[in-house]
C-alpha cells in the first residue's frame, strides 16, 4: 500500500539546506580546542551528529559547567560568523514544496542563524515554523510540538501571510516527512513515527542514513521532489512561490516608462528612481495586469487633478489640462 499524501515537510538546515561540512567545522574547531573536547578532525566532528549534537557535546565534558560553557560558546560562534551557502538546487525544491505542503525547519543551530540563512536566500516566508537549537534542542520534542499544534496544517506560500482561506488539514506523523542528512535525526524522527528522507550530500553517507531508517536517500535535490510528489513534481510552483527568492538584480536606468511619461521605471509599471534595483517579477496574469493598469490610471488622474487647475472655457475649446484629465479617465475605463 502506498503511503498517505505528504502534508508537511520538515527540513533540517545544516548539511540539508546549506553546505555545512567545511563551514560548521571551522566554527567548531576553535571551540573544541578552547574547552578541551578532544575533537581534532572533521570526521570526529561529523560523528557528533550520529545522535543529538548537544547531547554529544555534553558527553565529551567532565561536568555540566564545562558542557554549558562549550555549548554557549558554540552557539555564540554560530550566531556571529556562520553563514554557509545554500545547497545548489534546494531553493527551487523548497519553493515547489511550499506551493503544495506546509514547511518547517528544525535545526540544532541558533534561531539567529536560521533567520539569516533563510532571509538571505529568499526562503524565509516559505516556512510556517522554525525550531532552532536554542528554542528546541531536541528534534523529537520539536516534532511532537509541531504535530500537537492545532494550526500546524496552515502553511506559507512564499509570502508573509499564512493560509487564511478554508480549513487546513492538520498533518499527522504518517503525512509528515523529515528531510535530513544525519543518522541521529533519522532515528529521532522514526521514534516519533515521522517518515524520513535522507540526503547524501551532508554529514552522513547514504548507507548510514538507510541503516538508521530513512525510507529513501536522495542523491540530488530534485530527487526529493520526485520521491515526495511523484509525477506532480513536474508542475511549476504557483503564486508567490514562482517568483525567484534571490535573483540577479537589474539596474533600472532613468528614461521614459511604458506609458510615455518621463519617470524612470520598468515595463510592469513599477516606478523606480535612477540606480534603484529590483528583482524580476513573475509574468502577470490578466487579472494582475488589469489591476496594475487601473492603479496607474488612478495615480495619473490624481496627479493631474492635484497639480493642474483647469480654467473655465467660454469659447468651446478644451485646454491642454482638460485633455490630460480626459486621457487619464479614458485609461481608467480601458483598464
Amino acid at each position: 500500500m502506498s503511503p498517505a499524501p505528504v502534508r508537511a515537510v520538515v527540513f533540517d538546515l545544516d548539511g540539508t539546506l546549506v553546505q555545512t561540512r567545511v563551514a560548521s567545522w571551522e566554527v567548531f574547531e576553535p571551540i573544541s580546542r578552547r574547552h578541551g573536547l578532544g575533537v581534532d578532525t572533521p570526521g570526529q566532528y561529523f560523528d557528533l551528529f550520529r545522535g543529538n549534537v548537544f547531547t554529544s557535546i555534553r558527553g565529551l565534558c567532565s561536568d555540566e559547567a564545562q558542557a554549558r560553557a562549550a555549548t554557549d560558546d558554540f552557539l555564540a560562534a554560530l550566531r556571529s560568523s556562520y553563514s554557509p551557502p545554500l545547497v545548489p538546487g534546494m531553493q527551487a525544491v523548497v519553493r515547489r514544496l511550499a506551493s503544495e505542503c506546509t514547511l518547517a525547519v528544525m535545526s540544532s543551530n541558533a534561531m539567529e542563524v536560521l533567520r539569516r540563512v533563510l532571509v538571505d536566500n529568499g526562503l524565509a516566508y516559505c516556512f510556517a515554523h522554525v525550531f532552532g537549537g536554542d528554542v528546541a534542542p531536541d528534534k523529537r520534542t520539536a516534532l511532537r510540538t509541531y504535530l500537537a499544534e492545532p494550526g500546524s496544517g496552515y502553511g506559507r506560500r512564499c509570502s508573509a501571510d499564512y493560509d487564511e482561506a478554508g480549513e487546513a488539514t492538520r498533518p499527522d506523523a504518517g503525512t509528515t516527512v523529515l528531510v535530513t542528512d544525519t543518522a541521529g535525526d533519522v532515528r529521532d524522527a522514526t521514534e516519533v513515527g515521522v517518515r524520513v528522507v535522507g540526503v547524501a550530500w551532508g554529514m552522513h553517507s547514504a548507507a548510514e542514513l538507510t541503516e538508521a531508517g530513512a525510507e529513501f536517500v536522495a542523491l540530488w535535490p530534485q530527487e526529493v521532489l520526485s520521491h515526495l510528489l511523484g509525477d506532480e513534481a513536474a508542475r511549476e510552483p504557483t503564486g508567490a512561490c514562482a517568483i525567484p527568492g534571490v535573483a540577479s538584480a537589474v539596474e533600472v536606468e532613468a528614461g521614459p516608462c511604458s506609458c510615455g511619461c518621463s519617470s524612470p521605471g520598468v515595463s510592469d509599471g513599477t516606478s523606480l528612481t535612477s540606480g534603484e534595483r529590483t528583482a524580476p517579477l513573475a509574468p502577470e496574469g490578466p487579472g494582475e495586469r488589469r489591476r496594475r493598469r487601473r492603479r496607474e490610471a488612478v495615480a495619473g488622474l490624481a496627479g493631474a487633478s492635484s497639480n493642474v487647475t483647469v480654467p473655465p472655457s467660454s469659447n468651446g475649446h478644451r485646454s491642454a489640462a482638460s485633455d490630460e484629465l480626459l486621457e487619464a479617465m479614458r485609461r481608467i475605463c480601458r483598464a
